[in-house]
């Protein structure tokens, strides 16, 4: 349906948690039609609502060819953590780092027609369904790097021409989703 702006680092609504989708309607399947178009024309692998300043608990992705979305997900955590490739960000453009994530989800939610939704996945789509799920949660993937290479990040954001030198603070999550959640698995 049509291309949105996506917002970019140091944006406020990347920082705040996404709220609970309540209504399935037109208004959510043309959200979703342009997340995908905006994820596409941007190149990227997934795209969540609040990166084209929709506060709603929405993403989409590509990989492999395949196209999926999901709406309010949950995220189940599974074995241990790897990096698994660099990551990149929309948000965060032509910045990629290694990030650590773990190497299989098990994600439940919902479709854009209200349907109950599971997915699977192991590599590439178990880094972008973390990677958007953290959008929804207000949590960048830079500050799921680790000290040395935050500091990298924080120099790259700084003189990149997109952020006119200037780096809002890159934090710590304050979650510990990955770990914890896979003991329990």
């Amino acid at each position: 349906m049509a291309v949105r702006p996506i917002r970019l680092f140091g944006d406020p609504v990347l920082r705040e948690r996404a709220v609970e989708v309540v209504d399935f309607d037109r208004e959510l399947r043309r959200l979703v039609t342009d997340l995908r178009d905006t994820m596409l024309d941007a190149g990227g692998a997934g795209i969540a609502a609040p990166q084209v300043g929709v506060g709603l608990r929405v993403f989409t992705w590509v990989v492999d060819g395949e196209h999926g979305h999901v709406v309010n997900p949950t995220v189940q955590l599974v074995g241990d953590e790897e990096v698994l490739e660099r990551e990149g960000c929309l948000s965060i453009p032509g910045l990629p780092f290694d990030c650590r994530r773990h190497l299989r989800v098990v994600t439940t939610g919902w479709t854009v027609d209200g349907e109950p939704l599971r997915v699977e996945g192991t590599g590439k789509l178990s880094a972008v369904v973390q990677h958007e799920t953290d959008h929804l949660d207000g949590i960048l993937f830079v500050d799921r790097l680790d000290p040395a290479t935050r500091a990298l990040a924080e120099e790259a954001i700084r003189e990149a021409e997109w952020s006119g030198g200037v780096v809002p603070e890159i934090r710590v999550s304050p979650h510990a989703p990955l770990r914890s959640a896979a003991r329990g698995v």
